[in-house]
C-alpha cells in the first residue's frame, strides 16, 4: 500500500495533508509535538480512508528526535511514496527585539529537520525510480520580509533547496515539489504574532484549497506550486520590480503600525 510521512501534522496544513492522503488510501505517520492533537488526527485519518496511521509525537528543534525520525524514514525504505514536510512556524517583530534561541529553533525547524529528512529519504526513493517529496515554501520566499526576517530567509532556503534537488533527481522518477502558499488561515499567525500582516480576505486561500493543489502539482511531475493567480502575480512582480519598492511594500505589510505610518 502506498505510504506518507507526514511532519506538523497536528494541525494546518499538515493535518489538511494527513486527510487528503487517507483519502487516497495512503498508510500514514503523522509527526509533531503535541500528542493529544496528533492523535485525533491520526484517528480521523482512519476514518477517512487510511489503512493504517501511527502518531510520532516529536520536535523536530531537538536533534535526537530528529535522528529517531531518521532512522524511522529508513526503516520505511521501499514502502515509503510521500514525504510532506510541512512542519515550521514564524516569528514575528524586529530582530533585535526577538528572542535569539526561538530565531535558532525557526532555523532548525524550517531548515535543518526538513533538509534532514529530506536527505534520508531520497537514496530508497531514487533506488526504486519512485517518489514524491513536497516542501513547504511561500510566498515569502521570493523577497525579503522585513519584520519576518529569518521566516522569510528560512522559506527561501527551503525553495532554493527544493528546486536544487528536484534538478538533480530530474531523471531518476522523484519529484521534489516546492509548495508556495500565500497568506492561509490556520495556526501559523497566532504562533507567529503576524496579525499585523494585514491582507484583504479575498487574497487569502484555504488550507484545504493549498493541499489540493499542491497535491495535484506533484501527481504532474512539477518542481514548484504557487498556489492562487493573485500571489502567483506578485510573484512576478517582486521578480521585475525594484529592490527598493519591494522592500517599502513588505515594511508597510508587515512591519508595527508606527512604521506604517511613517511610510
Amino acid at each position: 500500500m502506498p505510504a506518507a510521512f507526514i511532519t506538523g501534522a497536528s494541525s494546518g496544513l499538515g493535518e489538511c495533508f494527513a486527510y487528503a492522503l487517507a483519502r487516497r488510501g495512503f498508510a500514514l505517520v503523522l509527526v509533531a509535538r503535541r500528542r493529544e492533537r496528533l492523535q485525533a488526527v491520526a484517528d480521523r485519518a482512519l476514518e477517512l480512508g487510511a489503512p493504517r496511521a501511527e502518531a510520532l509525537p516529536a520536535d523536530l528543534a531537538r536533534r535526537d528526535d530528529l535522528l529517531k525520525l531518521a532512522r524511522r524514514i529508513e526503516a520505511a525504505g521501499p514502502e515509503l511514496d510521500y514525504l510532506v514536510n510541512s512542519a515550521g512556524f514564524g516569528t514575528a517583530g524586529p530582530l533585535a527585539r526577538l528572542a535569539g534561541e526561538r530565531e535558532l529553533e525557526q532555523v532548525d525547524v524550517n531548515i535543518a529537520a526538513l533538509v534532514a529528512l529530506t536527505r534520508t529519504a531520497l537514496p530508497a526513493m531514487v533506488a526504486r525510480r519512485r517518489g514524491v517529496i513536497i516542501n513547504l515554501a511561500s510566498t515569502a520566499a521570493f523577497q525579503p520580509i522585513p519584520y519576518m526576517a529569518t521566516y522569510g530567509a528560512t522559506k527561501a532556503f527551503v525553495l532554493s533547496f527544493s528546486q536544487a534537488v528536484a534538478e538533480e533527481v530530474a531523471n531518476a522518477g522523484v519529484t521534489v515539489l516546492a509548495l508556495c502558499p500565500g497568506p492561509t488561515p490556520t495556526e501559523f499567525q497566532q504562533v507567529a504574532g503576524s496579525g499585523r500582516a494585514r491582507f484583504p480576505s479575498f487574497v487569502y486561500s484555504s488550507a484545504d484549497t493549498v493541499v489540493e493543489q499542491g497535491l495535484k502539482a506533484a501527481e504532474r511531475g512539477r518542481v514548484l506550486c504557487v498556489v492562487g493567480a493573485l500571489n502567483r502575480a506578485a510573484v512576478q512582480a517582486a521578480r521585475f520590480a525594484p529592490r527598493a519598492l519591494v522592500m517599502m511594500v513588505e515594511r508597510r505589510i508587515f512591519g508595527p503600525l508606527a512604521v506604517r505610518r511613517r511610510a
